[in-house]
């Protein structure tokens, strides 16, 4: 049959690229193992072998694909005029024979754009799209897809037949590239990570993965629309096309909790690249460990962009003169240090450019040449030491414990969870510093009571956010100073090595390649990381306060934004896409694209969803769903002594039903340990994946809070109690815009099957 021998004739073609990436490691090890017994002469030697080592070893880390298959696709395009028709395979990487010819191509390589962009409307001079299954060095499966020529005409093979691939697939017209591979793709169980997508990208996600660098990239998408994935495969994109620039100034994926970064922290290595940062949002406010949570009032009013006001207050009234005069002893002569003048020096210093930590300096050198003055009118006029004497005088007098203490009440040296512990501590303060900005009520949701010290205060995502502005307006404590840190590379610059004999040199270069350290610089809090592009996943989540911390850590003015405003579950999230731009304030137009295909979520569970986006986001149209899987969401309502057998009769059932895929059971917070409890006493084994304890996301069974379930994806999913989750952030028990919006999320995780179960009524939205 005509399958079986594109696929001897793909195995063949295999075979032979395995061979070729097999001599490109042999020559990488080569070049490694050539490094590390190279004779060395001199420090040049030290530092070209160094290149070299560190050249060998990262040509071998993007060499090892593990059991990834080494190509996934191939495109045939038209002939030329010259007859000449080109054929390329597209992978992971590129792989050449040992005479440099290419066999197979970067899926970011310009001439792979065709394999995903190409449609039977447009078929960018492709003849034939061909997707290719390997496992395990073994091609199991071809699909090609046939595009018309100049003529009109499909070059079909005389004895070649297409084989049908709708089965699964939703009628509507969408052009998908691959339908039999992408269908796969979906229908195959989940792992508990996140995997690349890269066989499998369609037109509209390429598109979006292949924008220009420059400005922000705002992505709009619902469930199942890949956007996370198109964000990573982005970076990886943006990486390989920009590699001299981005490598140095680094690229950054912010993601809304640790449960989600390890669910994708497998991506970007999978596509061959491992120099990225991911992190949380407070993660990046460094020396704040965050192990509390704000109630929903208090997470709304800390993101709220009025605090820039009141922390840049909050400072200003740390910088305020003495209300008493204060005896300053120099030598064994008292001098007086008088309030009224230090309300002139805070004035002029207030004006001053710059921030509170560096103008402190210059409000501590005007006192004390003002005191060291005085001093030597009263006490030295007539020994003429002149300006020398007065300088070292005021020298001396800023050393002494009194004025210290003195110019540490006028204007304290402070750091962010200084500031903030001090501001929370004092209901005064507070007012002060909120005075026509907030309200009373508002100030009193601010105050909690002083801890012992600063290590035993509980802060929450607001407060690292709050911190974080704190940090900008305080400016560092001290200034950075180079200090020596361990590193892999020699540094043996000023060392005459050819002058020692040959059997100390040796052991001098031992020395240096065990324990070589070069000079670095050790940044204050207040002195933050910046990179050359930020991707920012679930943003529809993050206060304006958030942003600004993104903000301050963007160098060019280069981001993707990927989200779902239907999917902003967060007290303090932001109103609107215009809303986040305008914290950002992009240096030129930004560029919006909507995602408008669910690939992941199948139709049976949009349509069952749809009602509640409807309620929760008016405004919002539902993505249209590419595929079906034959099982409609089940609804179970039972009384509350049955609760617990049925419980555990339908997380039993679900998992059996997707063996050996993911099952997850999504409550509102407060229900995980009860529920959790229930399916231990029943003999089930589940576990919170935020257990370090546990297998985490990579388990059969997850009981998983909604408020965490943004991005993440199961093939079964069980949600409990969906009026207590459509409930979330009321008093009274009734379903608000957030708490729909939250059951949005938990009811569009699966891939394959949606149980709803309850002992409560419904809500309306389900009925």
């Amino acid at each position: 049959m005509a399958h079986q021998r594109e696929i001897a004739e793909e195995q063949a073609f295999l075979d032979r690229a395995l061979g070729a990436l097999d001599h490109m490691r042999a020559e990488a090890r080569s070049l490694r193992d050539s490094a590390a017994v190279a004779t060395m002469r001199g420090a040049g030697d030290l530092v070209e072998r160094d290149v070299v080592m560190g050249t060998a070893l990262h040509r071998l880390d993007q060499l090892a694909i593990g059991d990834q298959p080494l190509f996934f696709g191939r495109i045939d395009y038209a002939p030329d005029a010259d007859g000449v028709a080109d054929v390329y395979h597209v992978g992971r990487l590129a792989v050449s024979d040992e005479q440099l010819n290419a066999l197979v191509v970067d899926w970011r390589a310009p001439v792979a754009e065709a394999f995903y962009r190409a449609t039977g409307v447009e078929s960018l001079n492709l003849l034939r799209r061909r997707h290719v299954a390997i496992r395990n060095r073994e091609v199991t499966g071809v699909e090609d897809e046939y595009f018309a020529d100049s003529d009109g005409e499909l070059a079909l093979p005389e004895d070649g037949r297409r084989e049908a691939t709708a089965d699964g697939l939703v009628d509507g017209g969408l052009a998908l590239g691959g339908p039999g591979s992408l269908l796969a793709a979906l229908g195959r169980a989940r792992t508990g990570r996140m995997g690349d997508i890269v066989a499998t990208i369609q037109g509209e996600q390429d598109r979006i993965i292949r924008a220009p660098l420059a400005g922000v990239l705002l992505v709009q998408g619902g469930p199942g629309t890949g956007k996370t994935a198109v964000a990573l495969h982005r970076a990886a994109y943006l990486l390989f096309t920009h590699r001299a620039t981005l490598e140095r100034q680094g690229v950054l994926v912010v993601g809304p909790n640790p449960l989600f970064l390890n669910y994708i922290e497998n991506v970007l290595p999978s596509l061959g690249e491992s120099g990225v940062t991911l992190s949380t949002i407070s993660g990046l406010v460094i020396n704040v460990t965050v192990r509390g949570r704000d109630t929903d009032e208090v997470d709304r009013l800390k993101g709220d962009l009025r605090m820039v006001a009141v922390i840049a207050n909050a400072v200003r009234t740390r910088e305020r003169p003495l209300r008493d005069d204060v005896e300053i002893p120099v030598g064994r002569a008292i001098i007086l240090l008088r309030a009224r003048e230090t309300r002139d020096v805070v004035e002029r210093a207030r004006r001053r450019p710059g921030n509170h930590n560096q103008r402190r300096s210059a409000v501590g050198r005007e006192l004390a040449n003002r005191l060291a003055s005085q001093y030597y009118q009263r006490f030295a006029r007539d020994e003429g030491e002149g300006a020398s004497g007065v300088t070292e005088l005021a020298d001396q007098i800023r050393a002494t414990p009194a004025f210290q203490t003195a110019l540490q009440r006028m204007w304290p040296r402070l750091s962010g969870p200084e500031l903030l512990h001090d501001l929370y501590g004092a209901p005064a303060l507070i007012r002060a510093a909120a005075a026509g900005i907030l309200s009373e009520a508002e100030c009193d949701l601010l105050v909690r009571p002083r801890s012992a010290s600063l290590d035993d205060v509980i802060w929450t995502t607001g407060d690292a956010a709050l911190i974080d502005e704190a940090r900008v307006v305080l400016g560092p404590r001290r200034r950075p100073r180079p200090i020596p840190k361990a590193t892999d590379s020699l540094s043996v610059d000023g060392v005459d090595l050819d002058s020692y004999r040959g059997d100390v040199r040796a052991a001098a270069l031992r020395e240096a390649s065990r324990q070589s350290v070069v000079p670095s610089v050790e940044l204050d809090e207040a002195e933050f990381v910046t990179y050359g592009h930020i991707v920012i996943d679930e943003a529809q989540d993050l206060s304006p306060m958030e942003l600004r911390i993104l903000r301050r850590r963007d160098l060019t003015g280069s981001m993707t934004i990927v989200g779902d405003m239907g999917q902003a579950t967060t007290a303090s999230s932001s109103a609107s896409w215009d809303t986040v731009l305008a914290v950002l304030e992009p240096r030129r137009v930004p560029t919006r694209v909507d995602l408008t295909v669910s690939y992941r979520t199948p139709e049976e569970v949009l349509r069952f969803a749809a009602p509640t986006l409807a309620a929760a986001a008016p405004d919002l149209e539902p993505p249209r769903p590419v595929r079906r899987v034959g099982a409609e969401p089940m609804v179970e309502v039972v009384a509350p002594e049955h609760f617990s057998n049925a419980l555990i009769a339908a997380a039993t059932r679900e998992r059996a039903a997707v063996a050996p895929g993911r099952v997850a059971v999504i409550v509102s917070e407060q229900l995980v340990p009860s529920v959790l409890a229930i399916l231990h006493a029943g003999g089930v084994a589940a576990v919170d994946p935020r257990d370090q304890d546990s297998d985490g996301l990579a388990a059969d069974l997850v009981v998983l809070g909604a408020e965490a379930a943004n991005g993440l994806e199961f093939d079964a999913v069980v949600v409990v109690e969906p009026s207590r989750i459509a409930a979330r952030g009321a008093d009274d028990g009734r379903a608000t815009n957030r708490g729909l919006r939250t059951l949005y999320v938990a009811m569009t995780r699966p891939t394959r099957r949606l149980a709803i179960l309850a002992t409560e009524p419904l809500p309306p939205t389900l009925l």
